[in-house]
């Protein structure tokens, strides 16, 4: 199983000093934060893609690239690269391009993002959000399956003859998983093309959660890329830990109380109470991400969010001296302790997938754009029929 850390890239005051990070030390937190997750044994680092304050990561293929020249085995991927308002050929381009950089170390998670004015700012319009992701994503998979893409749709300029550089490394595209908390529409598009449905589901209680990821898990099935139980399925999770509950709570909760986007509403009980949230000891944080696949089933990718609310860079460095030393040999134990054989126990990677040859057919042949448009909207309606059925 792949465990492995996220960042946001948020600039946030720490509450206790009233201390600001600069843009420039946040982006260097950032850094050693990931350098941090090689050293104590994590899988994977993960970068937000945001443009606007109080945000940093304005450009994840610069960060990860950076990355990618300081670390060696570091898996190096996005939480989200946003579909709808960057040009799919740049991201064509700039991820191909970080594949060689990177050795193949790197897969990347589309979203539609959850700011609405950055629509405008890139020309896009909010209300084709969907739409936008359906059709960009069409293109995107295009771009690196055929060396040469005439191409027309209603979002962007049509391309006549248009070859993407570089190509993917070895002619194989990074793995892609599609993120989403709420749109049964975009489940469906990652169960359409096999990918990967990643569930961010830090705000989020258990039962929307598996509500979600088993929507995908069945349409998964239905389109021919094996059983539910082998669909690749990553969550999120956040967590703060110590010695002990009473200690983790006391250092933790004027971080959550004043945090830009839980502070201010529940308690820290209550948000721990209803979403992954755990403030605790190790031992608690195990047990309570164990219980996630009792929720959704076994999955493939846990990333945690570490380094949020102002906390300061040697606190974030500590807590994940404590996860990968503490925390992670557990849970890799006794999560592929319980997993069936016929369960994949990780993502595809840049080697497996070279070395698994082509893609099926079925994953060459792609869908016109009115076709996926027509599944997300039969997938929204099965899932209003069955809430209706509740």
């Amino acid at each position: 199983m792949q465990i492995g850390i996220f960042s946001v890239g948020d600039v946030t005051p720490d509450p206790t000093t009233g201390k600001t990070p600069s843009e420039h030390e946040r982006i260097e937190a950032m850094t050693q934060i990931a350098l941090k997750a090689e050293e104590v044994g994590l899988d994977v680092f993960a970068t937000g893609e945001h443009h606007n304050p109080p945000f940093v990561p304005s450009a994840p293929t610069t960060h990860l690239a950076f990355i990618a020249a300081k670390t060696e085995r570091l898996l190096l991927s996005t939480a989200t690269t946003l579909i709808t308002t960057t040009d799919p050929v740049r991201i064509a381009e700039d991820y191909a391009f970080l594949q060689h950089l990177s050795g193949g170390r790197v897969d990347l998670m589309m979203g539609r993002g959850n700011t609405g004015p950055v629509y405008p700012w890139f020309g896009k319009d909010i209300r084709d959000g969907i739409k936008l992701a359906v059709e960009s994503y069409h293109l995107l998979r295009k771009l690196w399956r055929e060396p040469v893409v005439t191409w027309q749709g209603q979002f962007r300029t049509p391309l006549q003859g248009f070859t993407s550089t570089p190509a993917p490394l070895d002619g194989t595209p990074p793995f892609v998983w599609h993120g989403s908390i709420r749109s049964t529409e975009i489940a469906e598009q990652a169960a359409y093309y096999g990918d990967g449905f990643f569930h961010n589901n830090i705000f989020w209680n258990p039962e929307h959660t598996a509500q979600m990821v088993a929507l995908y898990r069945r349409r998964f099935e239905h389109y021919g890329h094996g059983s539910a139980d082998q669909a690749i399925v990553g969550l999120g999770g956040q967590a703060f830990m110590a010695e002990t509950e009473a200690e983790a709570k006391r250092f933790f909760r004027p971080y959550f109380d004043n945090a830009p986007v839980y502070g201010h509403g529940p308690s820290l009980e209550e948000f721990t109470a209803a979403t992954p949230l755990t403030v605790g000891t190790p031992e608690m944080v195990i047990e309570r991400t164990l219980a996630f696949a009792d929720n959704v089933g076994d999955y493939q990718r846990q990333l945690f969010l570490m380094d949020h609310a102002g906390l300061p860079l040697p606190v974030v460095l500590e807590q994940l001296e404590i996860l990968g030393k503490e925390v992670v040999p557990v849970l890799r134990a006794e999560f592929e302790r319980r997993r069936p054989a016929h369960v994949p126990s990780d993502p595809p990677t840049h080697a497996s997938l070279v070395a698994a040859g082509p893609e099926a057919p079925h994953h060459l042949v792609e869908p016109a754009r009115a076709r996926a448009e027509a599944l997300a909207q039969e997938s929204a309606q099965e899932s209003a029929q069955e809430g209706a059925q509740q």
